[in-house]
C-alpha cells in the first residue's frame, strides 16, 4: 500500500516520456515537486507502524523539531563560519538579522588579502532604487577593480526593500528614501551590528574604515558620518547631499563631496529637479560643504588643487583632529558616478574625473 501511493505521488514529479513526448527535467525549485516530495516524506511517516516507534524511532513530531533545528544549525553556521572559509579572494555574501528583518551584504576580499596584516575597509552604498549588486558591478563604478589593486575589503550592504531579493533597496538617510524613511528603518543599526560582524571575521584596520555612496547612498554616508564618527574615519558622497536636520559627530570625520551642476535629480543648489521620483527639498552641494567646514572647524577659505577642463576641486585645510573637507565639482555629466556608467541608461558619467580614484586617493590624505 504504502509502495503504491508513493509510487501515484511520484508519477507526478517525472511525467512518464513516450512518442513525441520530451520527459521533463527535475527541478528542486518547483513548488510542486517540493510538495510533492514533503506529502511524500509525511505519508510514510504516518503509515510506518506504531510498534516500530515504540522507545525505538523517534515519532514524526519529534523528526520535524529535530529537522528544524536543524536546518537553524546550517544558518546559523553559515552566519558564523570561520574566517579559514572567507577568507578566499572573491566576493562572498552575508547576510544577519537586525530588528527583525533579513539584511545582506557583500564583502570582496582582495587577492592580497593576509590575515596577519589588517587591511582597510571601504564600505559602498548604492543609490535608491538599486542594490549591492549593481553597487558591485565593475561595470558601473570600478570598486571592485580598486579594491583589488589598491588593497582594501571592500563592502556592499543592500538598503531596504519590500520585494523580493532585496530590489529596488533604498536607505533611511534622514529626509530620504522610499519606504527606508517610510518605515523608519533602522540602517546605522544595521550597519553597526555589519561591521561587528566583519571585525570579527576579517583582520580590519579599526583607523581605516571608509565610506561612499552615490545619491541616496550619499546621504546615508553623511548620515554615519553624523552618527558613527567613532567608525568612520571619512565618507565620499556622489551625488547626494546631508539630508539630516541634527548633526553631531562625535569627532571631525573627513568629507569629499562630488557633484555635477547639471545633476537633474540632486541640484547642485538645492531642491529637487526633473529626474528626481522624490520631491524632496534637498539640501544644496554648498550648504552641505558649508557645514562639515563649521563641523570640523576647517578654515574658511578653500584652495584649489584640481583645475582641468570640466572639473575643479576645492579643498578646505587646518581642520580640527587632521580632517579635510573637500568638493569636487564636473560640469557635465548628470546625475552619475564619475568615470563610471549609468545604471539607469548605460551612457558614460562624468568623464573628467574618476569618484572611484579619486575618494581613494583622498581616503589616503593625498
Amino acid at each position: 500500500m504504502i509502495q503504491s501511493k508513493l509510487a501515484d505521488l511520484m508519477s507526478g514529479i517525472n511525467p512518464p516520456s513516450g512518442p513525441g513526448r520530451t520527459p521533463e527535467p527535475y527541478r528542486v525549485a518547483r513548488p510542486a515537486v517540493r510538495t510533492l516530495l514533503v506529502g511524500a516524506a509525511v505519508l510514510t511517516s504516518l503509515l510506518v507502524p506504531a510498534c516500530a516507534r515504540d522507545g525505538e524511532r523517534p515519532t514524526l513530531r519529534e523528526r520535524i523539531v529535530e529537522r528544524a533545528e536543524a536546518r537553524a544549525r546550517a544558518r546559523e553556521a553559515e552566519r558564523t563560519a570561520p574566517v579559514g572559509d572567507i577568507a578566499s579572494p572573491g566576493t562572498h555574501r552575508f547576510s544577519l538579522r537586525h530588528d527583525g528583518i533579513e539584511r545582506a551584504y557583500l564583502v570582496h576580499v582582495p587577492r592580497s588579502y593576509d590575515r596577519s596584516r589588517p587591511l582597510p575597509v571601504v564600505v559602498s552604498f548604492h543609490g535608491g532604487g538599486a542594490t549591492m549588486e549593481l553597487q558591485a558591478d565593475d561595470r558601473y563604478h570600478g570598486l571592485v577593480a580598486k579594491s583589488e589593486s589598491a588593497g582594501f575589503l571592500a563592502v556592499f550592504p543592500n538598503g531596504y526593500s519590500r520585494l523580493p531579493g532585496g530590489k529596488l533597496a533604498t536607505w533611511n538617510a534622514g529626509s530620504c528614501c522610499g519606504p527606508a524613511v517610510e518605515r523608519g528603518i533602522d540602517d546605522v543599526g544595521f550597519v553597526r551590528a555589519m561591521m561587528r560582524e566583519l571585525q570579527s571575521r576579517y583582520n580590519v584596520d579599526p583607523n581605516r574604515i571608509f565610506a561612499n555612496g552615490f545619491s541616496n547612498g550619499a546621504m546615508f554616508a553623511y548620515r554615519l558620518a553624523c552618527e558613527m564618527a567613532d567608525t568612520f574615519r571619512a565618507i565620499a558622497a556622489v551625488s547626494g547631499t546631508e539630508g539630516v536636520s541634527r548633526c553631531q559627530p562625535s569627532r571631525p570625520v573627513s568629507v569629499l563631496h562630488m557633484h555635477s551642476r547639471d545633476d537633474d535629480h540632486v541640484l547642485f543648489d538645492g531642491g529637487a529637479g526633473s529626474g528626481s521620483r522624490t520631491k524632496v527639498p534637498y539640501v544644496s552641494v554648498p550648504e552641505t560643504v558649508s557645514r562639515w567646514v563649521r563641523r570640523d572647524a576647517c578654515q574658511s577659505t578653500p584652495r584649489r588643487v584640481v583645475e582641468k577642463p570640466g572639473a575643479y576641486c576645492d579643498s578646505y585645510s587646518g581642520c580640527a583632529g587632521g580632517a579635510r573637507v573637500m568638493l569636487c565639482v564636473t560640469e557635465r555629466g548628470g546625475h552619475a558616478w564619475p568615470g563610471g556608467v549609468k545604471i539607469t541608461t548605460g551612457e558614460p558619467g562624468p568623464t573628467a574625473l574618476s569618484a572611484t580614484d579619486l575618494s581613494w586617493d583622498f581616503f589616503n590624505g593625498r
